[in-house]
């Protein structure tokens, strides 16, 4: 854990990653974010915990030793599993002292996240700085038992949910938006200066909804979508094939939407989930605001600019 405290009075935020212990890219972010020499003129405090679960980024495991899963063991008690022990520490002794907090995910194993927030799109300061992040989609997200999200709203602290990437690897994008997104959010809270010239903002996708579309039959798949590839009602997006035979079954899209998560593993099971769309009313819209993000040299020219600007005093 690393606190950063600024020299004039702000608010108190946490930052935090690897509460799953095999979702690393938060690591990378943290890392790269409190080497901005931008903090040195930071107003209030942060307080950064790159590694919650420590017993988990040890063995690569999402889970604690007890196989319990610390983001459902919220608020925890002394006298608990040793997941539940955790989570009573974190949050009374950070958590709770906060006033604003960012949570860092990335997907479970063996699938990927395009970059997204996930928020209570109904409550009006967090849907703001959802969007602020500039993450290229915010999704509706209900509050989960036992989740650190949960407990955090329960005691009235407001925590954002960003998702990107897969388990047990770097992603690049998905760390420069990170990083980037974190600075956005400090600078609308008044915690880090306004940048001296303004850049057009990226609207990301606003959904409400999303649904995840399972393989109806087993075999080997061969996905023609894409994170963030648009998607009709009925059109094709994958194929299952059969290894010994030569029967192969269409997978479609069951409404429109964008692909914001999907499955890396090419065999699979009836059942399985395959790809997470979130649900869109207008593609065309959601198409021209997901060019933004989709080529790399923006993104990498962005970041470096960032990096630069944070280096002037």
């Amino acid at each position: 854990m690393r606190v950063i405290r600024g020299k004039k009075d702000g608010p108190i935020i946490f930052i935090s990653a690897a509460i799953h212990g095999d979702e690393l890219n938060g690591i990378e972010i943290i890392r790269r974010f409190r080497k901005l020499n931008i903090l040195k003129r930071l107003k209030g405090t942060i307080v950064l915990i790159p590694i919650v679960n420590i017993y988990g980024v040890m063995t690569l495991s999402r889970y604690m030793p007890d196989r319990r899963d610390l983001n459902r063991s919220f608020p925890g008690t002394k006298k608990g599993s040793l997941a539940s022990r955790v989570a009573k520490v974190f949050f009374d002794e950070i958590v709770s002292k906060c006033d604003f907090g960012i949570d860092l995910h990335t997907a479970a194993i063996h699938k990927s996240n395009l970059p997204q927030i996930r928020t209570n799109l109904d409550n009006e300061f967090t849907y703001n700085l959802a969007k602020i992040f500039e993450a290229p989609v915010v999704l509706h997200s209900v509050l989960r038992d036992g989740s650190l999200r949960a407990e955090a709203q329960e005691k009235d602290i407001p925590v954002l949910l960003y998702e990107a990437g897969e388990a047990l690897r770097f992603d690049e994008t998905s760390i420069r938006i990170g990083v980037k997104g974190i600075v956005n959010i400090l600078r609308e809270l008044q915690m880090l200066p306004e940048v001296t010239k303004k850049k057009k903002f990226k609207n990301p996708i606003i959904a409400r909804s999303s649904q995840w579309i399972r393989s109806t039959e087993s075999g080997v798949i061969r996905t023609i979508k894409a994170l963030g590839d648009m998607v009709k009602e009925d059109e094709i997006i994958a194929y299952v094939d059969e290894p010994l035979g030569d029967e192969s079954f269409e997978i479609k899209a069951t409404f429109d939407g964008v692909i914001i998560g999907k499955s890396e593993i090419p065999l699979i099971q009836e059942g399985d989930a395959i790809f997470h769309i979130a649900q869109l009313k207008d593609l065309e819209i959601a198409e021209n605001k997901m060019e933004y993000f989709n080529e790399n040299a923006i993104e990498e020219s962005e970041f470096n600019e960032l990096k630069k600007e944070e280096s002037i005093e």
